[in-house]
């Protein structure tokens, strides 16, 4: 959710409670969930006599506004628990939530962990009523009636729970003006043309059948190829910055994953252990114990260290069905992973290093805009995490520091990190402002101890090193969902899985077409001939569509003049060039990996 001081939120929180009681109005006999404000809008929960319709928000939506004109103030007070369980006598989540405040087990913003409680806190407004510790705007007045929306409806477990009621969730967006309002739906629609489950379809890039199963991808030979080409650019960067290559196996021993911590604290991500020969093995979760046992394969000195080992590595993951989302969630996941073995001393050199790293694979791909979030453990509950004080605070330290001088903004995360580290988490702005998580790069002093690594130092003592952990995109599928969505499927040239289409005028021109082809592929460019018998005019719309970068139309002027008439996806017509102009032109775009046609 936005920054608590963001004047959007008390508006926000104002307008899920004036919908809850606009539903009421509706539905006397609703019972309230909860209606929180979220990041671009505000959603509030409810137990409903029958499904809702589109019809229904319209309806919900007139309510609202007349209680907006009505400018009725918000009103703060506190009630003790008999006052509490008196007001919501009708309402039993109302009652539950007390209960629960009472108890201690939800503070009155909601927090997981809070003291036991003798009263609640509530807000009011023309006789509404809610549970809430605020923060509000002074009136209803002060949302506009043309500077909200209801968007959607969906269906949401009481407190996320699969075995508790399903309640009915309305989503709504608030703005302080039409014109804010209006620019968010239009980034709605945007999205919607971009997404990827969509566009993937649509490119022939992937598929999700059923028969494989859920969160399980198929890439097609035109994702594939995409994939291949960002991979190759993953490993050639990795290798200019002196990562070593490795393979490892998808499963283990179960014993592997014990040592490691991760049966313990991650087991409910990982998939049910299988006998083989009367030894437990599980699909692996992570490639870390893997890369530890390339560590241990022989005797390290000071002198080898940092030393990075790589691999591009698929892993198996338990994920929920409710969270899968096409690439972005997934069962499979590629990571982009490395483990990197350095002396203390070496921490946050070789951390500025990776981060470089990140940033500069970024820059390539248009995304310059970053916010950073520090990941640390939650000092109230260490049980979730491996490691003593004294660890947590050198590994936080690192990164802060390291951080600090390059004067770089970011964003202390507490209890958001993983239980054998704390990390960099860095999110991206894709062209459409959306934040995507990627980059992750940990600090890790837990691992190296369970598995016994050492190194021998300048006074050949035996030295325990601490690895660095980093996936600068994240995963294979992410990443490549996140690109599909920020250039809506029209890739850079360079990984473009189609870079030009040759397109005969007509049939006599087939064998011009081909000569074309040949030349270019002897270029190593991606292309194709379109000798279909179907107008010039179809064949360039078809392939506008399907987002190739050049369209070369040819006909008896360009087979004289060895040329090529250029058509770009944009629409944008270059006209007729020579060949070796519009290789060069190519060439051009392609290695120096532009986002533009030329």
């Amino acid at each position: 959710m936005e920054n608590e001081n963001n004047k959007l939120i008390p508006l926000r929180h104002s307008a899920a409670h004036i919908m809850a009681q606009a539903v009421l109005e509706i539905f006397p006999d609703a019972k309230l969930g909860i209606g929180p404000a979220i990041q671009d809008g505000f959603y509030y929960d409810f137990d409903l006599p029958r499904a809702l319709s589109p019809d229904d928000l319209a309806a919900i939506e007139e309510k609202m506004r007349a209680a907006i004109a009505g400018k009725h103030k918000f009103a703060h007070s506190e009630l003790n628990l008999a006052q509490a369980r008196e007001k919501f006598s009708t309402q039993p989540y109302k009652l539950e939530l007390i209960e629960a405040i009472a108890r201690g087990e939800l503070g009155t913003h909601g927090e997981a962990e809070a003291k036991p409680s003798e009263s609640v806190s509530i807000y009011q407004h023309n006789g509404f009523v809610d549970l809430c510790a605020g923060p509000h705007v002074e009136d209803t007045g002060k949302l506009k009636p043309d500077a909200f929306k209801l968007t959607s409806l969906a269906g949401a477990y009481w407190r996320g729970d699969e075995k508790r009621p399903q309640l009915t969730r309305i989503y709504g967006t608030a703005w302080e003006s039409k014109a804010e309002l209006d620019a968010y739906l239009w980034r709605i629609e945007e999205a919607k043309k971009r997404d990827h489950r969509k566009l993937g379809k649509e490119l022939q890039l992937f598929i999700l059948p059923e028969e494989v199963g859920q969160g399980l991808p198929v890439w097609l030979p035109k994702g594939a190829q995409v994939r291949k080409i960002l991979e190759d650019f993953i490993y050639e960067n990795q290798v200019e910055r002196g990562y070593q290559h490795v393979y490892s196996p998808h499963i283990g021993k179960k014993q592997l994953w014990i040592t490691s911590g991760h049966w313990e604290l991650y087991g409910d991500k990982m998939y049910a252990p299988m006998d083989i020969d009367g030894v437990e093995h599980l699909v692996k979760p992570m490639n870390c114990p893997m890369h530890m046992m390339v560590y241990k394969s022989q005797m390290r000195s000071y002198k080898d260290l940092p030393i990075r080992i790589a691999e591009l590595a698929t892993v198996y993951r338990r994920e929920q069905s409710g969270e899968l989302a096409g690439l972005l969630r997934v069962r499979m996941i590629t990571q982009d992973d490395a483990h990197i073995f350095v002396r203390p001393d070496q921490i946050q050199d070789e951390f500025l290093r990776v981060l470089d790293q990140a940033l500069e694979q970024f820059g390539v791909f248009g995304f310059e805009d970053f916010e950073m979030d520090v990941s640390v453990r939650d000092p109230r509950n260490k049980k979730k995490y491996l490691g003593s004080d004294e660890q947590w605070d050198n590994a936080e330290s690192a990164i802060t520091a390291a951080l600090e001088s390059r004067n770089v903004n970011f964003v202390v995360a507490e209890g958001e990190a993983k239980f054998y580290g704390p990390a960099l988490d860095i999110m991206v702005k894709d062209a459409l402002g959306r934040k995507w998580q990627c980059t992750t790069i940990q600090v890790d002093f837990q691992l190296p101890q369970r598995f016994n690594l050492e190194y021998i130092d300048a006074d050949s003592a035996a030295k325990q090193p601490v690895v660095l952990h980093r996936a600068p995109f994240g995963s294979m599928e992410r990443f490549f969902a996140i690109l599909i969505e920020h250039f809506a499927g029209a890739f850079p040239v360079w990984i473009a899985p189609v870079q030009m289409i040759v397109i005969p005028i007509a049939d006599r021109h087939n064998e011009y077409a081909r000569q074309v082809e040949a030349r270019l592929k002897k270029e190593k460019f991606r292309v194709e001939v379109d000798a279909r018998a179907e107008r010039m005019q179809s064949k360039i719309r078809d392939h506008q569509l399907m987002k190739v970068p050049y369209m070369l139309v040819v006909g008896d002027k360009e087979a004289e003049a060895n040329a090529v008439a250029v058509r770009l996806r944009s629409g944008e017509d270059l006209k007729a060039m020579a060949m070796e102009n519009f290789i060069a032109m190519a060439r051009r775009v392609v290695d120096t990996k532009s986002l533009g046609l030329k």
